[in-house]
Parts: structure tokens; C-alpha cells; sequence
């Protein structure tokens, strides 16, 4: 009998998602889609943009989900990182496959939610559960039963601890400059550490869901700017998995926490969730 990892117990596509509306392809923004809905976890209207192949309706898609950071919103991957024109662009070079982009707002929770449950909200869910079942629901060719999960500094923790927490429905996780513990996390937000610790602290940690679920993790990868202030907590956390013996790839390039930086180095994102996709055949 094969033994579900440690956190899937419990999560399940969400069957409360009310209401969706979604634009038709925006002009001068080929693949984009603008999608709002009522979201169980969120217990409110939550917001994602999506990117769709244009002209790839019929045909089956992988999902990747991408989180931003603190102080936004689903429109910063669109807009201020150029996400749907650089996957068209390596689309048409042949450098990547086909796939389907969820950019999800976080649940608007405070200076930024972390992903985590909270009291008055539950944005690990409203990731893990109600995006992908609205975006099943609406496009049934892209497949969500697993997906990949990237994102950068608060996205990226997002993208880490969710992946490793829920690592048997996750193909890929990928990071970039990414907040790896709360307690940096809460350099940067108003809101106290201890609104983050609503299903308690280790539930918040990294290392542990990787350590817990490391029989089940999928393929890891995760980067960070020589310039950047996260660049410490990074190698850290590299180091830790090297020395627990967890596969991951990790990469430093030149350059700071800013979008000249994730523009770049997304790319680095969109080939591995190609190159997993051709593995698995």
C-alpha cells in the first residue's frame, strides 16, 4: 500500500467555487485572460490572470502555478514581469512546450499572506484547492490533478513549502529569490509573526515538509541574485538540503531582488517545467 505524504491528508479539489468570470483573450495580450471568483478558502472573491497557448484549447496542458510577493497582486507576473510575452516568445523559438499559467493574487492578506492558513482565511487552500478547480472547471484540457508551483521571494516560500507539504500533487517546484523561513518574511510585512502560525510554527517550515515528505518530493529547483538580501538565507537553506541528502539543483547568478532580476530568470523556470514535462513523456 503506498503512504499518502505527510500533509495530503485532508485536501481535496475544492467543490464551493462560485460564480466565475472570465474575460475573453485581451487585445495586444496574446494567451491572456483575466479570471475572478468566489473561493471557499478565501471565503471572498479572489482574482487570478491566466495564460493559455493561444490556439491550444483542445489539446492537454500542464498547469503551472506562479506566486508573487509581498505587496502584490496576479497582475505582477503579467505585467512588470512580461510573463506571457516571453512564453510566447520561447514558444515560438521551440524552446519550451505548451502550458497553461495560473498567476494568482495571494488572498490580498495584509502586507502579503505567505501562502499559510490564517485565522480569517486560508490562501495555502485557496492555492492548493480553488485555483485549479476553477481552472478545471473552465478549461477542461489543462490537467490539475498535479501541477508545477514557481514563484518569486514570498512566491517562491510559497512555491517551496506548498510543493514540499503537497509534494504528491505537485510535478515541479522552482524559486526564485525566495523568502525560505518567516522569519524574513517578517522584515518585510507589517503584520506580527504570530499571524502567521495559525496551524502552528512547524507547519510553517521549509526544511521540515521537505525532510518529512522527502520519499515523495518532486524535482526541485530554486536560484537567487549575488546582490540579493535573501542571498544568505538561500545558501542556507542549499546547504541544508545537501547535508539531509534532499536532490535539488541551485543556481546564484548576478543581480538584486527586483524584476530586472525574475524577467530574466524565469526562463530558468519555464525550461524546467518543459524538460520535466518531456521526462515524463
Amino acid at each position: 500500500m503506498k503512504v499518502a505524504p505527510a500533509g495530503q491528508k485532508g485536501m481535496s479539489v475544492s467543490s464551493g467555487i462560485r460564480n466565475p468570470v472570465l474575460s475573453e483573450e485581451l487585445p495586444g495580450h496574446p494567451g491572456v485572460r483575466l479570471l475572478t471568483f468566489y473561493s471557499p478558502a478565501l471565503r471572498r472573491r479572489g482574482d487570478v490572470t491566466m495564460y493559455l497557448p493561444p490556439g491550444a484549447r483542445d489539446r492537454p496542458l500542464p498547469l503551472l502555478i506562479l506566486m508573487h510577493g509581498v505587496y502584490g497582486s496576479h497582475w505582477n507576473w503579467w505585467v512588470l514581469g512580461d510573463l506571457p510575452r516571453t512564453v510566447n516568445e520561447m514558444l515560438a523559438a521551440g524552446e519550451i512546450g505548451e502550458l497553461a499559467v495560473a498567476m494568482p493574487s495571494d488572498g490580498l492578506w495584509g502586507d502579503g499572506s505567505g501562502y499559510v492558513l490564517h485565522k480569517d482565511m486560508d490562501a495555502e487552500s485557496w492555492i492548493m484547492s480553488d485555483v485549479p478547480a476553477c481552472v478545471q472547471q473552465l478549461f477542461p484540457h489543462v490537467r490539475c490533478e498535479t501541477m508545477y508551483l514557481a514563484g518569486l521571494s514570498m512566491g517562491g516560500y510559497g512555491a517551496l513549502r506548498l510543493g514540499a507539504k503537497f509534494a504528491g500533487r505537485v510535478a515541479g517546484i522552482s524559486a526564485h529569490s525566495a523568502v525560505t523561513n518567516l522569519r524574513d518574511l517578517s522584515l518585510h510585512v507589517r503584520e506580527p509573526l504570530g499571524d502567521y502560525l495559525a496551524a502552528g510554527k512547524r507547519d510553517t517550515d521549509v526544511l521540515r515538509w521537505m525532510r518529512c515528505n522527502r520519499g515523495h518530493l518532486p524535482p526541485i529547483r530554486f536560484d537567487c541574485g549575488t546582490e540579493d538580501s535573501l542571498l544568505v538565507s538561500n545558501r542556507a537553506l542549499h546547504e541544508a538540503l545537501l547535508q539531509s541528502k534532499i536532490p535539488h539543483e541551485y543556481e546564484e547568478h548576478p543581480g538584486g531582488h527586483d524584476w530586472a532580476y525574475w524577467k530574466h530568470h524565469v526562463r530558468s523556470t519555464l525550461r524546467f517545467v518543459s524538460d520535466q514535462e518531456r521526462r515524463l513523456g
